[in-house]
């Protein structure tokens, strides 16, 4: 009677989900609902979201978050997307691979997916498609560039399952720094092949000159990558202290150098970022008592023996990996994060797979659930941004999906992409 009731609920939760319900309400009355059949404590809810919020570590999301919108107010990644420029017109294609770099030196700052793709698609997109580059494939070279957000570190998602699942967050971001890189490459090839194929984008010569003085005005950006990367690498900080200097930088340098960023418009600023935070943070909490309640139900026993069965490491592996692409498609990265990886991790490192190694091929498998419909939360920012219908930019979107998902086994089956800096 309980499998029945259980079942019930499931499907009009997922009925709310598909009529656009937040994710978390329809997360919550699950919650709820199944507390109430199986005889679960509802007092144990408010305890849990209470105690799932108290980790220092967690204090570098809402950090992270701020710093996105202040590199956006204060100018700084629109010179980083000019130096990128600068550096690549001379190619087919240049302007698009400028802006995949440009999302990877964001995603060096922000930590976001949708920050990225939002704030280098509202920088580049108008470029592109002055550039005589299709407007669909412009749109779908941004959605796609934003997927390295959650990857390049500093990285959002990477804070949370390291503190769901107990792994040194310094580790994390150093395993993702490579494979975030081999991201962007691969994205860059694909972009490059297709613009030579259709000949889109204007050839411009190369001039040391003008790069050079891109690069120094852009001196802001690599300087605040450099403060994430050698403070977080070198032991100097923590990654919730980087997040805090990071931040502190960018609002000094908004306000004192590039001077784009007005006192009056720092309260807008930090309510913006603090929406963002406010949306993401029930939803952490809230997934944590998901994991109990799932727990309860007996869904790892049943998720490890069915995976189990498959025998062999690398069918395990990628039964796994499997399991977070098909979530990727219809949920976000935090809440397909909170409840599959606490099942998955487990099964994964019964089979000898290394926690952090595992931790970046999850995450990979999230960043591409991106751009996978029918959710592709990027291809949403992409599609609001430019006017193009979603399902247009899918099409678009194919090529760099490909790539992703050749670089995505390419690490699973070469640990060393994802561990080497932490061996070195």
């Amino acid at each position: 009677m309980d499998g029945f009731l259980i079942t019930v609920i499931s499907l009009a939760v997922t009925a709310l989900f598909l009529i656009g319900v937040p994710i978390f309400l329809v997360i919550s009355l699950w919650v709820i609902g199944a507390s109430l059949v199986i005889d679960f404590t509802l007092a144990n809810i408010g305890v849990t979201l209470h105690e799932g919020l108290s980790f220092y570590g967690l204090l570098a999301l809402p950090l992270f978050i701020l710093t996105g919108d202040l590199i956006n107010a204060a100018g700084i990644a629109k010179r980083l997307s000019d130096f990128a420029y600068s550096c690549l017109s001379w190619l087919r294609g240049g302007l698009g691979m400028a802006s995949l770099g440009a999302c990877g030196m964001f995603a060096a700052i922000s930590g976001s997916n949708s920050a990225t793709t939002a704030t280098i698609g509202g920088i580049m997109h108008p470029e592109m498609t002055k550039g005589n580059y299709d407007a669909k494939f412009a749109a779908a070279t941004i959605a796609a560039g934003g997927t390295v957000g959650i990857i390049i570190p500093p990285s959002i998602i990477f804070i949370v399952y390291g503190f769901m699942m107990n792994l040194p967050i310094g580790d994390l971001f150093m395993a993702g720094l490579i494979p975030g890189i081999l991201m962007v490459i691969a994205m860059q090839l694909v972009c490059y092949y297709v613009c030579r194929k259709n000949k889109w984008g204007i050839l411009q010569p190369f001039n040391f000159k003008k790069a050079a003085t891109a690069g120094a005005r852009a001196w802001l950006g690599f300087l605040a990558i450099g403060i994430v990367l050698w403070g977080i690498y070198s032991g100097a900080f923590s990654p919730t202290e980087a997040a805090g200097i990071t931040t502190g930088f960018c609002l000094l340098a908004g306000v004192f150098v590039t001077r784009e960023i007005k006192f009056c418009a720092i309260p807008a600023i930090m309510m913006r970022s603090g929406q963002i935070t406010g949306m993401l943070a029930p939803l952490i909490a809230i997934s944590i008592v998901m994991q109990q309640v799932l727990s309860l139900l007996g869904a790892k026993e049943f998720i490890t023996e069915v995976i189990n069965m498959l025998g062999g490491y690398y069918p395990i592996l990628f039964a796994c990996l499997f399991l977070v692409l098909l979530a990727g498609t219809v949920l976000e990265s935090l809440p397909n994060t909170i409840i599959l990886a606490p099942i998955l991790a487990p099964i994964a490192m019964s089979i000898g797979v290394d926690p952090i190694h595992f931790a970046v091929l999850f995450l990979i498998g999230d960043a591409i659930g991106f751009i996978t419909p029918p959710y592709g939360l990027n291809l949403y920012v992409a599609s609001s941004m430019t006017g193009i219908p979603y399902l247009q930019l899918v099409r678009s979107t194919l090529p760099y999906l490909y790539a992703l998902l050749a670089v995505w086994v390419l690490i699973a089956y070469m640990p060393s992409l994802s561990l080497w800096l932490l061996h070195l």
